[in-house]
C-alpha cells in the first residue's frame, strides 16, 4: 500500500533526550499528518480547566503519575476530532494498558521507535551547567565554559540543576525503559514496530523520512503551486 492509501495511524516512541521532539516536528513539517503530543494536550486541558484537565492536575499536584484510564480518555477524546487526517501520537501510549485501550479504538499501522544508546542520551541530558547568580547556561557539547566547572565572567563555580544531574537522568531513563519495554514488545508482536537506531538525530532522520514516504503523502508546498 503506497502513500495514497487510507489514513495513517502512527505512534512515535523514544526516551527523554532521544531527539523525539525534533523528529516529530520534522515529520509534521514534511508530511500531511497531525502531531498529537500527550504533554501538550494535558497542558491545554489543565489551562482550559476541562473536567479531565482538573482531574489530571490533582495527580500532578500530588506528584503522582496520571493513571492509564485518565490518559486514555484524554487521548481518545482528542482523536475523535481527527477522523479526517492521518496522525502521529507522541507520549501516548506510554504503558501496556494504554496501548491495549488504544487498540480497541484504532488499528495502529506503524510505531516509530527511536533507539539511541543510553550513554549518548546521558551525555546529552547532563551537558547543562548553570551559573546560578546570573542564570548563564553552558552546554558541555555546544558552548562549554573556558575552564571546566567555572563561569567565564565571574570565575565562580557552576552548578547542575537537579534535572540535569547524572543520577536523576539515569533514574528517568530507567523509569522510561521499564514502562515502555512491554509496549515495544506488544507492537513488535503485532508486526508494526519500526526501530531506527543511531547516535545523532541528523543521521536517523533520513531513514525515518524515507520510511514515511512509503506511508503518507508529503506536504505540498502550496506557494509553489499557485501561478
Amino acid at each position: 500500500m503506497g502513500a495514497s492509501g487510507r489514513l495513517l495511524r502512527a505512534v512515535i516512541m523514544g526516551a527523554p533526550g532521544s531527539g523525539k521532539g525534533t523528529v516529530s516536528s520534522r515529520i509534521t513539517k514534511h508530511f500531511e499528518l497531525k502531531h498529537l503530543s500527550s504533554g501538550d494536550l494535558l497542558r491545554q486541558n489543565m489551562l482550559q480547566g476541562t473536567e479531565i484537565g482538573v482531574l489530571a492536575k490533582t495527580f500532578i499536584d500530588q506528584g503522582k503519575l496520571i493513571p492509564d484510564d485518565v490518559m486514555t480518555r484524554l487521548a481518545l477524546h482528542e482523536l475523535k476530532n481527527l477522523t479526517q487526517c492521518s496522525w502521529l501520537l507522541d507520549g501516548f501510549p506510554r504503558t501496556l494498558p494504554q496501548a491495549e485501550a488504544l487498540d480497541k479504538a484504532y488499528q495502529i499501522d506503524t510505531v516509530i521507535n527511536l533507539n539511541v544508546p543510553f550513554e549518548v542520551i546521558k551525555q546529552r541530558l547532563t551537558a547543562r551547567w548553570i551559573h546560578p547568580a546570573s542564570g548563564r547556561v553552558y552546554n558541555i557539547e555546544f558552548n562549554p565554559p573556558k575552564t571546566v566547572g567555572i563561569d567565564d565572567l565571574t570565575g565562580e563555580p557552576l552548578i547542575q540543576r537537579e534535572d540535569d544531574k547524572p543520577e536523576t537522568v539515569i533514574k528517568r531513563l530507567k523509569a522510561y525503559e521499564a514502562q515502555t519495554e512491554p509496549v515495544l514488545q506488544y507492537y513488535q508482536k503485532k508486526g508494526v514496530l519500526e526501530t531506527f537506531s543511531g547516535t545523532e538525530t541528523n543521521k536517523i532522520w533520513p531513514h525515518v523520512y524515507a520510511f514515511l514516504q512509503t506511508k503518507v503523502p508529503e506536504t505540498t508546498q502550496k506557494a509553489s503551486v499557485t501561478p
